[in-house]
């Protein structure tokens, strides 16, 4: 379970997207103009970017999926000669601050998990990992890491590590801030059931159609 912080946190959701930490501005005309993310430091020139270039943000059913953590960083394609998991390692080293170290310590604890787990680079940047289908992602925000797992509504989650995109009908979503740290045993737990449920619906045949 996490450690929670001394203030409560903020659980983000499509209702109260706009109360993240990035507030829109006046301009001389009236018209609010959205505040751009700060970068990481010392960007490297082929610098993955974000999620979504720019300031725009990517739902999936409802849930938000994930927002660009360096909009206006150039944006690295997953290649034979930079594959995702090379895309994955430098978001975590451009973060360079505990969101980097959040995001490292989970992908650790997903491989050890299950150590099949197969490393993609989806959506315009997106960090996911995979096991007969897509598992869960690793996004980077201002404030706060999140993992958001595909069929998180479909897991038990004893440990109640889930803590956002709660009303979600088939997204669940792990936010973490800094100070918190997710329960290891617990974690890998969950990533496994989830890693399970993915097995399981490839293995159930398909329905025949009934004749006529």
């Amino acid at each position: 379970m996490l450690r929670q912080p001394e203030t409560p946190a903020l659980i983000e959701s499509p209702e109260n997207l706009s109360a993240t930490p990035a507030q829109s501005a006046p301009t001389a005309t009236g018209i609010p103009v959205p505040e751009v993310p700060a970068q990481a430091s010392n960007p490297s020139p082929n610098a993955a970017a974000g999620p979504l270039a720019g300031s725009r943000r990517l739902y999936f059913g409802g849930d938000c999926a994930c927002v660009d953590p360096g909009a206006g960083m150039k944006k690295a394609e997953s290649s034979p000669g930079n594959p995702a998991a090379e895309l994955i390692s430098q978001r975590i080293a451009e973060l360079g601050d505990w969101r980097g170290k959040t995001l490292a310590r989970m992908r650790k604890l997903i491989h050890e998990a299950d150590p099949d787990v197969v490393e993609e680079w989806k959506w315009m940047g997106t960090p996911v990992w995979s096991h007969d289908g897509n598992v869960c992602t690793g996004e980077a925000y201002r404030n706060w890491v999140k993992l958001t797992f595909a069929k998180g509504a479909s897991l038990e989650d004893p440990a109640q590590l889930f803590n956002a995109s709660l009303d979600g009908k088939v997204r669940r979503a792990i936010d973490i801030r800094e100070g918190e740290q997710v329960d290891a045993a617990a974690f890998k737990a969950l990533f496994r059931q989830a890693v399970a449920l993915n097995a399981a619906g490839k293995a159930k045949p398909a329905k025949k159609r009934a004749a006529g």
